[in-house]
């Protein structure tokens, strides 16, 4: 227990703590997307799925423990190498050029802050109510919950439409460099790997991008819950 301790605070340990939380925050960004997709199907189609999510009951509050600790494992381990990284340089370079590094690497973990920052306000526009009382409103109206009703209203509202379309892209950023990174935590990072990784990051980010910003897009132009 004292060596597996060691080993997850060290270096190697930290940076493998981070790939594995963010493996596992990444299921759940594409799954939570699928799943919010459905506003597409209609108000029947996302009010069901969002109510079976509600009738979890406390396995449902468990889930979200689980998932916030995996957030605040996966920012803290980042911030960590951060701190150790320049602990080790302590004299910084007289002139940086940053030729090889992508923006998205230079930004990682200001991107993670932020997104993680935009779950906290997420949570509590969403599934708490305290942002817009009146969106959380709707969505407690009836019998069950209207959850497409409270979306549509949120996402009519420009200035919360556009807040989410850029933690998108922030959080697809952040993806973007996390995978491929992740082959190099894994130490699967060779010459022939290194190109297939740095695809697939750019892949798996699109996809995470464009499936999420279509929804306060569509809600935009009116082509969901116009009427």
């Amino acid at each position: 227990m004292i060596r597996l301790g060691d080993g997850l605070r060290s270096s190697i340990g930290t940076k493998f703590l981070m790939a594995v939380s963010g493996v596992l925050l990444l299921g759940f960004v594409v799954a939570h997307m699928l799943g919010n997709l459905q506003l597409f199907l209609g108000h029947e189609a996302l009010d069901s799925y969002a109510q079976k999510i509600q009738d979890m009951g406390a396995l449902l509050w468990v889930a979200r423990a689980g998932l916030f600790t995996l957030l605040v494992l996966h920012v803290g381990s980042a911030l960590k190498l951060t701190r150790q990284n320049r602990a080790a340089r302590p004299i910084p370079y007289g002139v940086h050029k940053p030729f090889q590094s992508s923006y998205a690497s230079r930004t990682m973990v200001m991107s993670g802050v932020i997104v993680l920052a935009f779950v906290l306000y997420h949570l509590l526009h969403f599934t708490f109510g305290a942002v817009d009382a009146e969106s959380y409103a709707l969505a407690h109206a009836g019998a069950g919950l209207q959850v497409h009703a409270m979306v549509v209203h949120a996402f009519q509202q420009p200035i919360v439409a556009l807040s989410y379309m850029l933690a998108m892209a922030l959080l697809s950023l952040h993806i973007a460099h996390g995978v491929g990174s992740l082959f190099q935590t894994l130490g699967l990072n060779t010459q022939r790997t290194r190109c297939a990784a740095t695809r697939l990051g750019k892949g798996v980010g699109a996809v995470v991008f464009l499936g999420n910003v279509s929804m306060p897009l569509a809600v935009l132009a009116g082509w969901v819950g116009g009427n």
